[in-house]
């Protein structure tokens, strides 16, 4: 695993770590016997790490989502399925590798499997446009979802990215249709859908591969229709870290909002401190919430699978009659 990098706010827990790890070199090299000193230091630690990560503010949260060490789809892929074969390209334009699809096994089954990819360093982030797909992207998932139904196999999906991306030549190759056509036809596929929001799930590019029978977020993920900084600009013209911070308060987008406002349906558990601490451990609960959503859908008949998938959507939303005005016109 590589080194952890801290957000500003686990400043007091590096802190502490760093002075247990010198502790602990202090007394191997010196064959001194501080057995106490550390064990004290790390029920304080333990402590500090339970206080900062059972009450953190959602852009703290998001900022753990976007953690560079945090582990993408790929990880995943390899730490909870088996035999996965990549597939490439849409068949039209290009091959996007900001989504990664394929087929793989998942407890012994196939399954299909498409996700966004961030890299993990700079030089990959390039390759893999930070995560941001372009149209080709998402017909290539599109091509997935439809080989999928066709085999009759279930689809697992990870959502990770900032968003689709809004570049020109997207523009220019039909983004919005792209992602239009992947809701439209994901909202009749045939088979199980489950969704896993893994890191950041924004706006329409996360959408259109995120249109399921089931939606999981992790515990620090993120689910909006624009990032904190994007509609702190758009609306407030406000970029100070203050007004960045509020804004992420109001668009309720932690996965525990969600999760009050049915949007979700699982928040699955992180370790302590996040994904990024544990990700073996974060992979084994992630699949234990994919097997059972999954065991429950192939339960249900095709029709009976489409009819909830639809209610799950149209009951998404409330809204309250007022006062009714006349206009004159």
């Amino acid at each position: 695993m590589s080194e952890i990098t801290y957000l500003d706010f686990e400043k007091p827990i590096a802190e502490l770590e760093n002075k247990i790890a010198e502790l602990k070199k202090f007394s191997a090299e010196q064959k001194q016997d501080l057995s106490v000193e550390i064990k004290t230091l790390t029920e304080k630690l333990d402590k500090l790490k339970t206080d900062i990560f059972s009450s953190l503010k959602p852009w703290q949260k998001v900022q753990i989502a976007r953690h560079p060490n945090r582990p993408h789809t790929l990880e995943f892929i390899n730490l909870i399925m088996t035999d996965f074969i990549e597939l490439h390209g849409d068949r039209h334009f290009a091959d996007d590798k900001a989504i990664i699809s394929g087929f793989a096994k998942f407890n012994g089954e196939p399954v299909a499997i498409v996700g966004h990819q961030k890299g993990t360093d700079t030089s990959e982030n390039m390759l893999r446009n930070f995560g941001m797909p372009n149209p080709e992207g998402y017909r290539k998932a599109l091509r997935i979802f439809k080989l999928a139904e066709k085999f009759n196999r279930p689809v697992i999906t990870f959502i990770d990215t900032t968003g689709a991306y809004p570049g020109i030549g997207a523009e220019e190759r039909g983004q919005s249709e792209a992602i239009a056509r992947n809701l439209f036809e994901m909202s009749r596929l045939k088979i199980p859908i489950v969704v896993c929001v893994i890191g950041e799930g924004g706006s329409g590019g996360a959408l259109a591969i995120s249109v399921g029978d089931r939606l999981l977020m992790l515990e620090n993920a993120v689910y909006s229709v624009i990032s904190p900084e994007g509609c702190s600009a758009i609306l407030f013209k406000d970029a100070s870290a203050e007004k960045i911070s509020e804004v992420a308060e109001s668009l309720k987008l932690t996965a525990q909002d969600l999760k009050k406002f049915e949007i979700i349906d699982e928040i699955v558990k992180e370790p302590l401190g996040g994904a990024h601490r544990n990700p073996e451990e974060t992979a084994k609960i992630l699949s234990c919430a994919i097997k059972k959503h999954l065991l429950e859908l192939k339960k249900l008949s095709t029709e009976k699978l489409l009819e909830e998938r639809y209610e799950k959507y149209r009951k998404i939303g409330e809204y309250k009659e007022g006062k009714r005005y006349k206009l004159n016109v």
